[in-house]
């Protein structure tokens, strides 16, 4: 059995932790995989908001059981440019606490905001964000994402996204971009580039 730690991170808005069903989900699925905990943990018994307004980040760490939480005020970061990175062998499929591999990959992106990474041929994520892309009338999100985030599974219920197969040579055609996490929600890029 893994004794890799698991991060749940969760953005507080006045007091209130944004979409808590969806980051339960994947954390008590991540457990039943990781540890066989078939007991369901509840994050909204262990999260105190630390101020009543404002916008926070809350970090929970967990393996078998919460083990910590933490909060931070929520600053806002930018993101334009992308670096093009290729490997084929990065796997992410929980949200660990040790992002070594990802932080390794982060070496690349020079200049760039952040990395877009490709595995074996197909787009995946950014360093921190699942992402998505406008075709004709709706937006894609790739269906080989590192990790299926809590704000994808939320717009997949809601239809507002699709899943596709999304190639590297397919990343020309497209005029517009979006990245997504728990922090950032939804956020369509004004201007985005894309360094090969």
């Amino acid at each position: 059995m893994t004794m890799e730690k698991l991060l749940e991170t969760i953005k507080i808005v006045n007091q209130v932790p944004q979409f808590l069903e969806f980051h339960n989900e994947r954390l008590n699925y991540a457990r039943q995989v990781l540890f066989n905990a078939h007991d369901k943990i509840l994050l909204h018994n262990f999260i105190q908001a630390p101020s009543p307004s404002g916008i926070y980040r809350s970090r929970v760490i967990c393996s078998k059981m919460i083990e910590t939480v933490e909060y931070f005020p929520y600053k806002n970061r930018k993101f334009q440019t992308f670096k093009i990175v290729e490997n084929d062998n990065i796997a992410y499929e929980f949200k660990y606490l040790n992002r070594e591999r990802l932080n390794q990959l982060m070496t690349f992106k020079g200049q760039a905001d952040d990395i877009l990474i490709i595995k074996k041929g197909f787009v995946t994520d950014t360093s921190i964000a699942n992402v998505a892309f406008w075709h004709i009338d709706k937006w894609l999100t790739p269906s080989t994402p590192l990790l299926k985030g809590t704000t994808r599974a939320r717009l997949l219920k809601e239809n507002q996204l699709v899943e596709a197969d999304i190639r590297l040579a397919d990343l020309k055609h497209f005029s517009k971009m979006a990245i997504m996490n728990a922090l950032i929600g939804f956020s369509p890029l004004a201007n985005f580039s894309l360094i090969f």
